[in-house]
């Protein structure tokens, strides 16, 4: 007789037997499985489920599959629907093929998995969640080669003058199965390779289509020139623009679905001298923001921050240029400051990631509902904490200013260079030194270096790039440096996904002091570091030791402006 499944988590003390009762009766009335309401419920983790239908069956637990396992020639057999519908995956493990399955009970799709693969395949479990990922990023899309030559021998031969086409034609070739192939391949190549922004450019004789991953663009191919209008008409009908206006910038959005991953598609079109430029921002509508403690922050650094988020009034400013991940830490801050108690409002421009349980403001400069327009109306909804995007002008600083002096806690955004130059640009701006002194709690500044992937290697660096980094020689004896390698895993790029480095600084009597007396960036600089203040070299240095980055990529975004004694 099998275990039942019920018995099992018992056995593992991953629930009790009360629970299970409870549960039964709760998932008859919700004519639901016993499995999926434990899920629903938080009571047993996907991966916990899944071990246990593995010990259940005598299967083989899956807990990762890499490109090692999924086989381009196997995947290729069956299409990628019947996979996603099914939550299955065929892999090939230590020479032997196993048909990986969410539910190892549903053994219809299975066994036709089996029958279709035409090999000697042993079922396997693993959670949903490591299924669909592993299908987005390793199922064979359709060749981008092959795609583009067919649409070189659609009718029509030969090279057409952009002149000569009219714009009913371009319309209707949007329409065309080629054209909407081609955007679907890109949109599918870019959320496959987890690209930020899609680039589709316009050249003389070509159009040149980019991605831009970890921070870096990456061309990805180069449709033909005939077919530039009608595939950014196809992204303009997508986004809800107007295709028969060329001559101005526009904005569209896309709400769309790859993968089963909820996709929000910002569209600037922009007109150059060879057509249209198409830009577009994805966002994942699923992604969820880590615990402050997940950013990477040091202890002192993070003691520092979540001293300043816990008090009831204050301002918290994230500076850094633009892409370097502002908004992404503030988010983390909301996620930990969010609990029902508390009324939370963010005024953004646009509402990049939507979070339950925060009322999310979006700016409207067409109609007049502007930063300080909405800012002023958000301080009669009683908040508590107030997100502002960015403090971009006076009259927003202003505003953000007298509501921290009115009790509130404000986080916001703003572009200065390092943490010590943000105090004088808010001076700048006509600010009150007084007033800055009292409201400011605390300054981040940050950037994104990218992580490298684990097939880095070691190497010894040159004198003169420790040099520019602060690192003696004999420092130098005592790390271990690494640097990019390559494999098919991290496009051969060396680095995968990205990490921030910062700079923090708190609001100390001695920078309150300076800041009254309107003294230079540099001597707050100095103060901030005496008390102990990281730069931003400082925490890639430590990034660097710790083998999560390279040196090229600290001193790609830390220059060598801000060496130290």
């Amino acid at each position: 007789m099998l275990k039942t499944i019920a018995d099992i988590l018992v056995a593992q003390g991953i629930i009790t037997a009360e629970q299970v009762t409870q549960a039964e009766q709760a998932a008859h009335k919700a004519q639901t499985t016993l499995a999926n309401y434990l899920v629903a419920q938080n009571l047993v983790t996907p991966a916990q489920l899944a071990q246990a239908y593995a010990e259940q069956l005598n299967l083989t637990y899956i807990d990762k599959i890499d490109e090692n396992l999924a086989i381009p020639t196997l995947l290729k057999k069956v299409s990628f629907r019947f996979l996603k519908e099914n939550n299955l995956i065929p892999i090939r493990k230590d020479g032997q093929v196993y048909v990986v399955a969410a539910d190892p009970y549903k053994y219809q799709p299975i066994d036709d998995l089996i029958l279709i693969l035409n090999e000697k395949a042993l079922p396997a479990v693993a959670t949903t969640a490591i299924i669909a990922d592993s299908l987005n990023r390793f199922y064979p899309l359709e060749e981008t080669s092959e795609m583009l030559s067919e649409l070189d021998q659609a009718e029509g031969e030969g090279e057409i003058e952009l002149g000569d086409i009219e714009e009913k034609d371009i319309l209707s070739m949007a329409q065309e199965a080629p054209i909407i192939k081609l955007v679907n391949q890109i949109l599918l190549q870019a959320s496959k390779r987890e690209a930020s922004d899609i680039h589709i450019e316009p050249m003389e004789k070509e159009v040149r289509v980019r991605f831009r991953i970890d921070g870096v663009m990456h061309q990805v191919f180069t449709p033909p020139k005939r077919v530039q209008d009608a595939i950014v008409s196809r992204i303009k009908i997508m986004a809800n623009m107007n295709i028969a206006e060329k001559r101005l910038p526009q904005d569209g959005r896309i709400n769309l679905k790859i993968a089963a991953k909820a996709i929000d598609i910002r569209v600037s079109s922009l007109p150059t001298t060879h057509g249209e430029k198409i830009v577009m921002r994805l966002l994942d509508k699923t992604k969820s923001f880590g615990k402050l403690t997940e950013l990477g922050l040091s202890p002192r650094n993070l003691e520092i921050v979540e001293h300043a988020i816990s008090q009831p009034n204050g301002i918290f400013l994230v500076s850094g240029p633009t892409g370097s991940g502002k908004t992404s830490t503030l988010y983390s801050i909301l996620s930990q400051l969010n609990r029902p108690e508390v009324n939370v409002l963010t005024v953004e421009d646009p509402v990049e990631y939507q979070m339950k349980g925060i009322t999310q403001v979006q700016v409207n400069s067409k109609i007049g509902l502007t930063f300080a327009n909405i800012l002023r109306s958000v301080l009669r909804q009683d908040p508590d904490i107030i997100m502002i995007g960015e403090t971009r002008d006076q009259e927003t600083a202003q505003i953000a200013t007298q509501a921290s002096l009115t009790g509130h806690l404000v986080l916001s955004t703003i572009h200065t260079n390092s943490a010590p130059a943000t105090i004088t640009r808010l001076i700048d701006m006509g600010i009150e030194p007084f007033l800055i002194a009292s409201t400011i709690s605390c300054v981040i500044a940050q950037r994104l270096v990218r992580r490298l992937h684990d097939c880095k290697e070691q190497y010894q660096p040159p004198v003169a790039i420790l040099r520019k980094l602060g690192i003696t020689e004999a420092e130098a004896k005592k790390i271990v440096f690494y640097q990019p390698k390559g494999c098919a895993d991290c496009a051969e790029t060396g680095y995968r996904g990205r990490l921030a480095i910062f700079e923090i600084m708190p609001m100390t009597g001695a920078i309150a002091k300076l800041t009254i007396e309107r003294a230079d960036s540099n001597l707050i600089k100095q103060a901030a570091v005496q008390e102990g203040m990281v730069l931003l070299i400082q925490d890639g240095i430590a990034k660097i030791k710790a083998g999560l980055t390279s040196i090229e990529e600290v001193l790609s975004v830390a220059t060598s402006q801000e060496t130290f004694d």
